[in-house]
Order: structure tokens, then sequence, then C-alpha cells
């Protein structure tokens, strides 16, 4: 994925998997990390990330994921450095889908370590999505 670096412009390419924490080759500052998994790579890309990941259940027909995710989009970019978007498909993601439960979408993760802190089902304000990821990785740490 292309990123434009929001503090110098500079376009940088971000990787779905890495060690560390996606940085500007320009200025070195934090990038917005949003990455897409499904049923193959999701322990790759989400699983082993070294921040938070905030994971995005979401589907294609679905009206109010429509509306969730650029409030999720632009929380990634605000929150770059602490935490990783990480978007799945559930119509392209059955093993995933199942694995986690999911009954409705959207359904949002918050993941440390692999392992799930917290989630919640359903649309919401990104004031709400924002408090929602703070008071997790606040109490997280």
């Amino acid at each position: 994925m292309i990123v434009q670096c929001p503090h110098c412009g500079k376009r940088n390419r971000v990787p779905a998997v890495a060690d560390g924490m996606p940085r500007c080759g320009n200025c070195h500052q934090p990038l917005p990390w949003i990455a897409d998994a499904g049923d193959d790579d999701f322990a790759d890309v989400a699983e082993r990330a070294s921040v938070p990941v905030v994971v995005d259940l979401w589907a294609t027909w679905c009206g109010p994921c429509r509306m969730v995710s650029p409030a999720l989009e632009q929380l990634a970019r605000e929150m770059a450095g602490l935490i990783k978007l990480v978007k799945v498909d559930v119509d392209r993601a059955p093993k995933i889908q199942e694995r986690f439960a999911v009954q409705a979408v959207p359904t949002l993760l918050l993941m440390r370590d692999g392992k799930v802190i917290d989630r919640q089902a359903g649309a919401a304000p990104a004031r709400v999505l924002r408090a929602w990821v703070e008071k997790n990785i606040a109490r997280d740490t």
C-alpha cells in the first residue's frame, strides 16, 4: 500500500507485514498502518503486529460498514505509530468469520500480541471509536 506521510507529504510504500512500525523514508515520522487480511495471512498481518491492532470485520454489501470504514481510516492516520488497522472482508474470509463468531458486521476487535482484548459490534461515530481504542490501549499497557 502507498501512503502519503501526514507530516511531510512524501509517498511511502507500507507493507502489510513488518517488524516494528512503518516510518516515513523522508522525515522518519510514524506512518498510518492500514492493511487488508484474509484467511491465509491474518496471523502474519494482525496477530504478529508489534502494536495494538484494530480489526475491522466488514462486508461489501453492508451499509454501516461503509460508514465506519472512513472513520477507522482517519483514526489510523491520527494514531499513526500507536495502532494498526486491519480490514477483513468476512465474505472472503469465512474462517476468520467463524473463528471470531462474527454474527453482525461491522464487528471490531482490538488485539494485542495476538489476543483479543475487546470487541464491539455495530457502527459507531468516530469519537466513540476513538474513545474505545484509547481506553483499551491505556488499560492494556
